[in-house]
Formats: structure tokens, sequence, C-alpha cells
């Protein structure tokens, strides 16, 4: 027993002695003041932001009607007053950790490969749609199969037809006239013949008689029953629209006569292509009814309008056919190689935040801070979006990452932007901020200091 209050009187000075040496002033002051010059020191705050609604702030601290305390909020460093509104400062940590990467601008020439599909055409230029010029009817097909190949001056058909034979037969009345009347001494006379001979002579022709039909007219000074049709360059008969026997008109379609030496290739070419295509580039082109083969061609012409409902621009490309394996209406697989190239400040597609109204990068000012800028876009190219405004060459900006820091900026700024324009903050709640009126304090407080006053006089007493 005795054993047991020593040793519990021996703990008791020990753990009293000890505690009056960790509490003697002397020793308090010593390990404040090494505490104070091992730490930082602190930096004041610019304001204080309520944590559940970031727009609400405060220049003391406070708390919100939940009993939450206000955020304290710093400046970034001394030249934060400078810095565009926005501006976002981010440690290495977490700058890794979201995955920030970067990338300078720089100048480059833009060019583009455009690919797309076709159709092939025929050459507008080199087709001919045959119509009679009178009435009649046909007596006699020469080409009566499509698909054949004609040359120039073929003999296509013979039709016969009263209007011809009566024009035929005034063109041999003005021959004999004028040989009639060559020897009369009145001039008039001859020059009214040769006059009338001459306008029937026309009248063939415009008639479409063929030149070797009016010689063997006049040489033979007989009436033909049949006029022949002759085509009017190389080509194929891609159309035969009468038979022998068939009357005609002028609205019949005799031939339809194409040329396919050469043919058209039309393509449709969107609205972001067409800033870099221009007539003379150079297009390819493959077909599938051509395997491993390349045909190469050039743009001719690019239409003046949009068609409606596939938003898009025709474009014409002619290419040489010599061997005719190029067939009307065969799709083909097209590719263009743009002929403009645009010297410009480029930087990746990727670092372009779009926010519906406006285009902007996030600048880096330096490691680890980030300012947004707008800027304005011109033409992309390859992954690469050239800017027109807003940035130069040599300057870094954000690639991957930018959408997280363009949260916490839109925040920033908003905050900014309320504390500029705000007028004074009315105090939040005394209550809250442990700030009380006094004269309030005392009005509550009466009825427990008079309390009091009777307790210490009833002592007294």
């Amino acid at each position: 027993m005795n054993k047991n209050i020593i040793i519990t009187a021996a703990l008791t000075l020990v753990i009293g002695a000890t505690a009056g040496y960790l509490l003697a002033p002397g020793k308090e002051m010593s390990i404040q003041t090494v505490a104070g010059q091992n730490s930082p020191m602190a930096k004041e705050p610019a304001f204080y932001r309520n944590p559940m609604n970031p727009v609400i702030t405060s220049p003391v601290p406070a708390q919100d009607e939940m009993g939450m305390d206000y955020i304290p909020v710093y400046a970034d460093d001394e030249g934060a007053a400078s810095a565009p509104a926005g501006t976002v400062r981010i440690n290495p940590t977490t700058v890794q950790n979201i995955g920030v990467r970067t990338t300078r601008a720089r100048l480059a020439t833009l060019s583009r490969t455009i690919r797309t599909l076709g159709r092939v055409t025929f050459d507008e230029e080199r087709v001919a749609r045959l119509h009679p010029k009178y009435d009649g009817w046909i007596e006699k097909l020469f080409i009566d199969r499509t698909g054949d190949k004609v040359s120039r001056d073929t003999m296509l058909m013979a039709i016969y037809s009263p209007q011809l034979v009566a024009t035929q037969e005034e063109y041999l009345l003005a021959l004999n006239n004028v040989e009639i009347l060559k020897k009369s001494p009145f001039p008039d006379v001859r020059d009214g013949a040769r006059s009338l001979l001459r306008s029937a002579h026309e009248r063939l022709q415009l008639l479409d008689v063929p030149a070797h039909q009016i010689k063997k007219l006049e040489t033979e000074r007989k009436v033909m029953k049949r006029v022949h049709i002759h085509s009017p360059f190389d080509g194929i008969v891609m159309n035969i629209g009468a038979r022998e026997g068939s009357r005609i008109t002028p609205e019949t379609e005799l031939y339809m006569i194409a040329d396919l030496s050469r043919v058209w290739v039309i393509v449709d070419l969107y609205e972001d292509d067409m800033p870099w295509v221009r007539a003379g580039d150079v297009a390819k082109m493959k077909v599938a009814g051509v395997p491993g083969r390349s045909f190469t061609g050039k743009v001719s012409y690019i239409y003046p309008y949009l068609e409606a409902k596939t938003r898009t621009v025709k474009m014409r490309l002619e290419f040489d056919n010599p061997e005719l394996a190029l067939k009307p209406d065969m799709f083909a697989n097209v590719t263009v190689k743009a002929g403009r190239q645009i010297n410009a400040v480029v930087i990746p597609s990727e670092a372009i935040v779009r926010t519906g109204e406006q285009e902007q990068v996030f600048v880096q000012r330096e490691p680890g801070k980030y300012t947004p800028r707008k800027v304005v876009v011109g033409v992309d190219s390859g992954g690469e979006v050239q800017i027109i405004e807003g940035l130069k060459a040599g300057e870094t900006v954000v690639t991957s990452g930018q959408f997280l820091i363009d949260s916490e900026s839109k925040l920033r700024e908003a905050t900014a932007k309320m504390i500029e324009v705000q007028t004074p903050v009315a105090e939040p709640e005394k209550m809250n901020t442990g700030e009380m009126n006094m004269d309030g304090m005392d009005e509550m407080q009466m009825p427990e200091k008079m309390q009091m006053d009777d307790m210490n006089r009833g002592e007294a007493m």
C-alpha cells in the first residue's frame, strides 16, 4: 500500500514538472519565435466568396445562412492587378494532373487536298441534237443503231419533204433565168436575176441541204426527191428519234450524237472547301469500271449557285477520254489538289475553344499562368487552323485541358466583374460575423445586468 502511494506521488511530481517546464513564459516565446521563422508570411485575402454562390462576395470574413464560412480569395501575385480578366494560375502538380498541353503558334503555308464523289457526263459542247427545219418523211436510214460510231459528214438518213422540193424548183428556175438574162442590155435586169439566184441558194443552205447536193442540183438541173442528213462531227450515236417511214416535224429529234473523246465530271463541293478551289486546279480520278488506272484532268468551272437540298456547289472537271474508257453516268472518286496556298499564323484545331458566339484560345503568359484571348479564325487544313487576328507567331497556347481552365477562368472573370460594378456590399448579418451594435447589446443584456447588480448588493449587505 505504501509502495503504491510512493509510485503515484512520484508520477505526479514528474508530470507536474514537465507541465511547468512546457508552460513557462520564456519557453513559450521561444517556440512561437521558431515557428514564426519557419512559416511563410501569410497573404491577406483580397475578398471572401460565398461557398454556395460565387457571385456573392464580402470584403470581410462572413458566414452564409447555413453557417458556412466564406472562402478567402487571394491575389495571384504582384502583377495580378495588371493581368487580363479571367487569368488563371495553376500549380505544377495540378497542371500535370489535368493533362495541360501547350504548343507554339507558328507561321506555315496551308494547302488542302479535297476528296469528293463525281459523276461522268457528256461534254455539253460536244453534243449534237439533230432536228429538221421542215416537215417531211424519212425515206431511208443509213445509221439505224444507237452506239454506232460515226465520222464527220457521215450520211445518216434521207428525207422527202415537199418544201424542199419546191425550194429546189425555185433554185433551178433562178439558174435558168440567170442564163437567159445574162446577155440582156439592161443592167438592172441582170442584177435582179442574180439576186433571185442568191436568195434561192441561201434558202437551200438555211434548210440544211448539204453542199454536195446543191452542187449536184446545179450540175444535173434535176430536182432530188431525197435530201440527206449528215453527222456534224466524229462521235457516237446516243439516240435515234425516228425510223423509216416516220413523219417528222421540226419538233422531232432525229439523232443525238456525242463526242466522248473528252468528258465532264460533275462533283459536289462543300462550303468549307470553296475558299480553296479555283479553275485550273489539277484533279485525279478513279472509277470502279477501270480498276488500277488513274485519270488526270482539271477544274474547268465552278457553278455560281448553291444547291439548296445538299448545301453544295457543283464543280465541273474536264478529262480527256481518247480510248472511250470513261462512260457517261459512271461514278468516280475524285481528288482535287487545291492550288491555293495561304501563308498564315496557324495553331492546332483543338486549341480553339468555341463558345457559340466567338472563338478563343488560352495563352500561357508564364508557366502555370493562362489568359483567355479572343481570336478570329480563318480556314483550316489538316488539323491546323489559320488565326487572322488575336495571336502572333511564337506565343504559346493550350491544346489540352483548356476546358477545365475555361470553367475556372469564366468563374474568376465573372467574380472580378461583379466586384468592379457592384455597389458597396452591405455588411453581413452581425450575428454571423460576431460584430454587434454595442447599444443593442446593452439593451439586450440589461435584465441580466440588473440581476447581477442586485446579487452584488445582497452579498454586500
